[in-house]
Formats: C-alpha cells, structure tokens, sequence
C-alpha cells in the first residue's frame, strides 16, 4: 500500500491567501483543510487527526496564539508552523512559548515553507522510530534480530550483518510494505543528507538484496526519488 498523504490544517483568515496556500500545498502532496478563523480551526481539528498545523497568527474570533494552546492541550505532539505579517521580538518568543515548531513572516517564500514541512515531518518520523522498541521482525522467511545482529533464512545458519547493515533493515522492516524515504534513513542511519552518503546507503541496499535474494517473496523496491520499500508478496 502507497504512503498516505500527510494532513494539514491551515487556518488563515484572509481568504485569498489562505486558497493559493492551501492549493500550492495540495498540488505539493499534502491533504489540507482550510479554516477561516480560529474557532473554525479548533472545530475542525478536533473532528480529525492533522500531521501538522499552520496557523496564522492574527484572526478574528480567537488568535493563532489561543488556538495553539487549545490544540495543544489536545495533542501536545502535533507540530505548529505560525504565519505573521507581525515580526515583533516578543510575538515570536510568544509564538515558540505556546509550542510553535517555527515561526515565518508574510510575505514568505514558498518553497521555503515546503521545505519548513518537510524538515519538521521528517523529525517528527525520526523521533517516532527511535521510540521504538521492537528488535525482532518476521520478514518473509526471514528472521531478524537487531539487537544481536542476526538475520535467519527457515533453519539455516544466521548471519551476521554488519552494524549498518543491521540498522538499515530494521528500519526497512519498520516501515514493511510502505515508503522509507531516503532522507529518513540518511538522517537517522549516517546522521547526513548528502551525496556521498546516500551513494553509500545504495550499496548497503545492495548488500541486503543478496541476503534476501533466498525468498522470491522478499524484495526491496526502489521507489524513485522517494526512497525504498521492503515489500513482503502475499
């Protein structure tokens, strides 16, 4: 099954804005819902579960600071970005007191809040993964044991993977039959996003395939520009 879309609730006032916002959000690959003020915004958020948040910061009706707090209060976990025409010292210091994530001011650059998104979702994918506590993983005919570093085909001999080898497949089996992007494994694995490393991690994916290459029902998918899937056939 294909990755779902990520939610975002938008809450911005002005109405014009807030449509180019939500439609170039759209067309980038998120799921947005857009509200006009901030009791409209807390309405919707509570009937949905939202990935991330941004919320402008002066509206009617309740401001982006008291929305905050409120959404706050029902999932402490949901990342907030605060949109302002305001670039005041102590309404940006307010904006991080009640949980902003970060913090732009009008007029912005897009691609700019795009990439905003994309670094908060991903830390938020990574902090999620170190959380976990699972070792052992059924792959196929496959058994892995990350902890000591073993992977097993039926009743053969286990091998011993290397330490980013076994990092690596774990975090593929954590995410089995769905997208591991690769910067989620660059920055979680080698602690870097670049060329080099991602040239690396193509080798180490490599090294996997011929481990997995015994079960036909095994495969890891290249899923261009993407990442990859550990994809287990039924």
């Amino acid at each position: 099954m294909e990755s779902e879309l990520k939610k975002i609730l938008l809450v911005e006032d002005d109405p014009n804005f807030g449509t180019i916002l939500k439609d170039y959000l759209t067309i980038n690959n998120y799921q947005v819902t857009h509200a006009k003020n901030g009791m409209e915004g807390f309405e919707k958020f509570k009937r949905s579960d939202f990935d991330l948040c941004i919320l402008d910061v002066m509206m009617p009706y309740k401001d982006g600071f008291t929305l905050a707090k409120e959404i706050k209060e029902k999932n402490e976990d949901v990342p907030i970005i605060f949109l302002t025409a305001k670039s005041l010292k102590e309404d940006v210091l307010k904006g991080y007191q009640v949980g902003a994530d970060d913090y732009l001011n009008k007029p912005f650059d897009s691609e700019v809040l795009l990439m905003k998104i994309k670094a908060i979702l991903q830390r938020k994918v990574v902090d999620t993964i170190a959380e976990s506590k699972q070792f052992e993983f059924q792959i196929g005919n496959f058994f892995l044991n990350s902890k000591l570093r073993f992977l097993s085909y039926l009743n053969e001999e286990a091998v011993k993977l290397s330490p980013k080898e076994n990092d690596l497949l774990r975090l593929l089996a954590l995410h089995l039959n769905d997208l591991m992007t690769r910067e989620l494994a660059l920055t979680k694995i080698w602690r870097d996003d670049n060329y080099f490393t991602s040239r690396s991690m193509d080798v180490y994916i490599a090294k996997l395939r011929k481990y997995l290459k015994q079960d036909e029902n095994v495969e890891i998918l290249n899923i261009h520009g993407e990442g990859f899937r550990l994809v287990v056939k039924q």
